[in-house]
């Protein structure tokens, strides 16, 4: 009988260190608590207005990810797609392109606004480079793995900063314009992921042979990804009403949006490992 009660002691006890063990150990996994914040920066007499976003529970440095806004500016998508990137794990900073709190209200404007980085590489790069310096001064910020996405007019600009010789591990364009900068193999050091609508009307597939061709001719490190069914701006929730209010070819394609994603977190994982 005494026995029988000494097995049954141990056995309570043995649970119980069982249980308290998984109690640590849940405890340590520390829940994300994303802090967003408004960072000002600037080369020039322009204020640009930058918007970082990070999980202040992650332990160690951080991967840096640099986002490009579509040629609207610097709007709330661009700053959700920086809070997902810190739910990612990501130190991610949403670059302000056209600075002063300039927006494009409709696709006349937003041309205007976005002209001059097509036009001028050099000054999209000056913009480039001042939320690069802002953002590694974060004490989080891994400066030896740093990536750009960008979203149509940012994805033609992070493929610019590559083909310009940034110091990047790799870049990420959504439905962008393919052709810029000419591509140089002497300056292009980045990987490259090209996320593309296959019924994107304002990227044709000549645009798209064209990018092709160039980036194989100096044997480029890129990716090339097709989404059956998708149009210009398929990333963006909002698209579709924008498409119907301005009578433009773009609609949001969820299924092309959550694949695109996938694609460009396992390209981060690639390139960053």
């Amino acid at each position: 009988m005494k026995y029988s009660k000494l097995i049954f002691a141990a056995a309570m006890l043995l649970f119980s260190a069982c249980n308290n063990t998984a109690s640590t150990e849940k405890e340590m996994i520390k829940t994300p608590v994303i802090k967003e914040e408004a960072v000002s920066y600037g080369t020039d007499s322009t204020k640009l207005t930058g918007y970082v976003a990070y999980d202040t529970n992650a332990l160690g440095k951080l991967p840096v990810v640099l986002i490009i806004h579509e040629w609207w500016g610097l709007n709330d998508y661009a700053k959700s797609r920086t809070k997902q990137l810190a739910e990612l794990g990501y130190l991610a900073i949403a670059v302000d392109m056209y600075g002063d709190g300039k927006m494009g209200n409709n696709p006349d404007e937003a041309g205007k606004l976005a002209t001059p980085f097509y036009t001028n590489p050099g000054l999209a790069k000056s913009r480039f480079d001042a939320a690069l310096a802002k953002i590694k001064t974060y004490n989080q910020a891994d400066t030896t793995k740093i990536a750009a996405i960008g979203y149509c007019f940012g994805g033609a600009m992070v493929l610019n900063m590559a083909r310009l010789g940034e110091q990047l591990n790799g870049v990420v364009s959504f439905h962008g314009n393919l052709i810029g900068v000419p591509a140089d193999k002497s300056l292009l050091k980045a990987n490259v992921l090209v996320c593309h609508g296959a019924d994107d009307q304002f990227v044709k597939p000549e645009e798209v042979a064209i990018f092709k061709k160039q980036m194989d001719s100096i044997g480029a490190d890129y990716t090339f990804k097709q989404y059956a069914g998708a149009t210009h701006a398929f990333s963006n929730p909002a698209a579709t009403a924008m498409g119907e209010q301005f009578k433009i070819p773009i609609a949001y394609n969820a299924a092309a949006d959550s694949t695109s994603w996938n694609d460009m977190k396992e390209f981060f994982r690639k390139i960053f490992k």
